[in-house]
């Protein structure tokens, strides 16, 4: 009796173990890393001609047109593309005495791809909102490391979603259209533990 309780315990422990290692092989946890955009001639132009000014929200970057914002934690299955992926910092838009932030966003694949962040205007937050529409056919599947333990995901496309009517109500506009071209992203992280085949 006492061998058939040790068997069996061996065999519920070698399952438990075999699921944990496809479920480790499949997702993966994020670490550090940066999601970067490169904003598209459409955003830049419409943003230009209202005469909004754009800048980084610390510790986000803007360098020209492009936008970068510290990934800080995440998860994604490398299978299906779905998962979290958290950032810090952002973006604010200024025209006349109306200024708006978007920050802290989270890249959300778990149905439709999005990106919702925490948006605040004239220093009051309105609460975490869907902002963009992402388009993950540039990613092609299974994901694959880059290189160690490095993941990186390029072509994503950014188009305006929630946010332009956001945008309009609060500059008094109506040039900010949803599936308005924001730019394509790319990400870049590190992940916690090996990549196994």
């Amino acid at each position: 009796m006492r061998v058939t309780r040790m068997l069996a315990h061996a065999g519920v422990a070698a399952a438990f173990a075999l699921l944990q290692t496809a479920a480790y092989g499949q997702t993966k946890q994020m670490m550090f890393g940066t999601t970067s955009v490169s904003l598209s001639f459409a955003a830049v132009d419409a943003l230009g001609g209202l005469g909004v000014a754009i800048a980084a929200v610390g510790p986000g970057q803007l360098n020209g047109a492009t936008a970068s914002f510290p990934i800080t934690a995440g998860e994604l299955d490398l299978t299906t593309a779905k998962g979290e992926i958290f950032h810090s910092g952002g973006l604010s838009f200024t025209a006349g005495g109306s200024v708006v932030q978007l920050f802290n966003f989270t890249i959300d694949t778990t149905s439709k791809p999005m990106l919702t962040g925490a948006v605040a205007v004239n220093g009051t937050l309105l609460g975490r909102l869907p902002l963009f529409d992402l388009e993950l056919a540039g990613v092609s599947l299974p994901i694959q490391p880059a290189s160690g333990y490095g993941l990186t995901l390029t072509n994503v496309a950014v188009t305006l979603d929630a946010a332009a009517g956001a945008l309009n109500k609060v500059f008094n506009v109506s040039a900010f259209l949803p599936g308005m071209s924001i730019g394509t992203a790319t990400v870049k992280t590190a992940v916690l533990g090996p990549f196994t085949n």
